[in-house]
């Protein structure tokens, strides 16, 4: 699960990290209002940043500087409702301009290979991480977290002598670098990102120039796995920029991820669904979507997960196989005839079904004139075929 800038903010500052202050506003009045507040303060600017969970918000016009409240209003005006890569913008942060020094990249994520919180840092902060990577991976530095200890001070100072970064400054990067593997730890995190990690000027008490690394961007992913461990981090998801068939399937705890092809599969349990994914391909085809039903799924079950299928106007065939063993074959078997029965298009349909009730399942769809088969192979022919003559015909 992804979350907005400013709630991932809040996450780092709550293990301490330092984060310049912001406020959300839903409206140009509420921007106006909160730019006001920060001007009044002494800050010679504010910055305008959409909230999107997308990348490339500044070079798509979503980030602007103002240095009054009349420059807040149009900056409001101008990113408030403008489409980023598809999505609207329905809120902005609105913060006190940096002056910046130096940017660096922060990062830390679940590297499933070393099965270790991997911490990755960069003198090229302010881009995106992947371009970095792609053009100079030399650019990037890791250090992998000890599963109990966590990082350790001498791992992070290494980090930050390789991105060129000591001095008075080192002490704050230790702890932020250690920061960012709490957060991942306490909240059950995939990635957390500081980009940029940025050194900056501002005016202390007394009216002195003082140097300070702070976080100017956060970006959060959450396990979904692990959000029953955290209930109040269920209410950070933004459901305005969800898909809505994540949104359903996430309702009828289906495993359910979009895809480029036009044969649906539904298949119960992961590894068999990847499988058959593969022999689709193999056949010829293309899969339209991963999807999971999961063990002793009902017939309402089976039902909602051919709507998020026929969902896809793409999908031109569909292929169902169902081993049997906790799920029953004759439940999954009526939840096809439910779902075929108030469908809003004819998608012709391949079912493969053994195990548990098969027989029972084969005579029902016998009895309402379903397209069988007797293997996996069989039945990925079948459906690629299927989806050739629907795309031929159209």
């Amino acid at each position: 699960m992804k979350i907005q800038e400013a709630d991932a903010k809040q996450l780092l500052r709550a293990e301490g990290l330092p984060v310049p202050p912001w406020s959300v506003a839903r409206s140009v009045k509420e921007a106006v209002t909160a730019a006001e507040g920060y001007l009044a303060d002494g800050s010679g600017a504010v910055v305008i940043k959409a909230q999107v969970l997308v990348g490339g918000r500044g070079k798509a016009g979503g980030v602007k500087l103002a240095r009054s409240r009349d420059e807040a209003e149009t900056a409001a005006n101008a990113i408030l409702g403008m489409s980023i890569k598809g999505i609207t913008v329905r809120k902005v942060l609105v913060g006190p301009a940096a002056d910046i020094v130096k940017e660096f990249y922060l990062g830390a994520i679940l590297d499933r290979a070393s099965r270790r919180i991997v911490v990755m840092a960069s003198a090229e902060g302010g881009v995106e991480i992947e371009e970095v990577a792609k053009r100079d991976p030399s650019a990037i530095h890791r250090e992998a977290a000890h599963p109990l200890l966590g990082l350790a001070d001498w791992q992070a100072r290494k980090l930050a002598f390789g991105i060129g970064l000591a001095g008075p400054h080192l002490k704050s990067f230790v702890l932020i670098a250690k920061g960012l593997v709490s957060t991942m730890l306490h909240n059950d995190a995939d990635l957390v990102e500081i980009n940029p990690l940025a050194i900056v000027r501002e005016r202390d008490a007394d009216g002195n120039t003082v140097e300070r690394v702070v976080a100017l961007d956060a970006k959060i992913v959450l396990d979904d796995s692990g959000l029953p461990r955290h209930p109040g981090l269920e209410a950070l998801r933004d459901l305005d920029e969800e898909d809505p068939a994540d949104i359903e399937a996430r309702i009828h705890d289906l495993s359910f991820i979009r895809l480029d092809g036009t044969i649906g599969c539904m298949v119960n349990g992961a590894g068999l669904a990847m499988t058959t994914m593969d022999l689709v391909k193999r056949a010829g085809g293309e899969p339209a979507n991963f999807l999971d039903i999961g063990g002793g799924a009902r017939a309402d079950k089976v039902a909602a997960a051919m709507r998020l299928i026929l969902a896809d106007a793409k999908v031109q065939a569909i292929l169902v196989n169902i081993f049997g063993g906790i799920t029953r074959g004759d439940e999954v078997a009526r939840g096809l005839i439910e779902a075929r029965a108030i469908q809003d298009r004819e998608v012709p349909m391949v079912v493969r079904i053994v195990g548990t009730n098969a027989e029972e399942a084969g005579a029902l769809l016998r009895d309402a004139r379903f397209e069988t088969a007797a293997t996996l192979d069989e039945a990925a022919e079948k459906a690629v075929a299927a989806a050739r003559a629907v795309g031929g015909a159209a």
